[in-house]
């Protein structure tokens, strides 16, 4: 897998009351990854080639 996308000390800073395991950063950035190429799906989609907001 490419480099991580998400940032590892500012997850663990947005976790507030828990624990971050080291699994969750792999698979959160794994969720980010599906987001991302869905977002830019649509936006091909709907004929832009600018990934906006709405695309989320």
């Amino acid at each position: 897998m490419a480099d991580m996308i998400i940032s590892k000390s500012k997850t663990k800073e947005s976790v507030k009351e828990c624990n971050v395991s080291g699994e969750f950063y792999n698979a959160l950035d794994a969720k980010v990854r599906e987001i991302i190429a869905a977002a830019e799906g649509r936006a091909k989609e709907n004929g832009r080639k600018t990934v906006r907001p709405c695309d989320l």
